[in-house]
């Protein structure tokens, strides 16, 4: 199987490496949405976040903090979205799990994550929560 994330984890493609530790490795995104855009790839190849175990999950949200921590010192946006494709059908392309991180700025004309969808589906709460019991 060839993954293209795990050739930028081992170093077999290049990319623009800005964080790495042990549990994951961040790059600039080729096709950036906003100025610093990242993606945070766990070192484990894993298709989705159900895929990680409970001592993987912690650590890498670690990196994303740490990534985090590092636009804000040196881009200074005012805020960030962060979100994660997951599946095929919410635009995963690529499938190694990868957390995006993409800083704000006043003015960048993006939206919430409320913008990403909006079919609420023909149930009403009551019945939604009544499944989810």
């Amino acid at each position: 199987m060839s993954c293209l994330f795990c050739d930028i984890i081992q170093k077999r493609k290049e990319a623009l490496i800005v964080y790495e530790d042990s549990a994951a490795v961040a790059v600039l995104d080729v096709f950036p949405r906003a100025k610093g855009h990242v993606l945070v790839l766990p070192r484990r190849h894993v298709e989705t976040i159900l895929e990680l175990t409970d001592e993987e999950i912690g650590p890498l949200w670690q990196v994303v903090r740490n990534v985090i921590k590092l636009l804000e010192e040196k881009l200074t946006p005012q805020g960030f979205t962060i979100g994660i494709n997951h599946g095929k059908v919410s635009g995963q392309a690529i499938e190694h799990l990868h957390i995006h991180i993409m800083p704000r700025y006043e003015g960048d004309e993006g939206g919430s994550l409320h913008s990403v969808v909006n079919a609420p589906g023909g149930e009403s709460l009551e019945e939604v929560y009544k499944k989810l019991l």
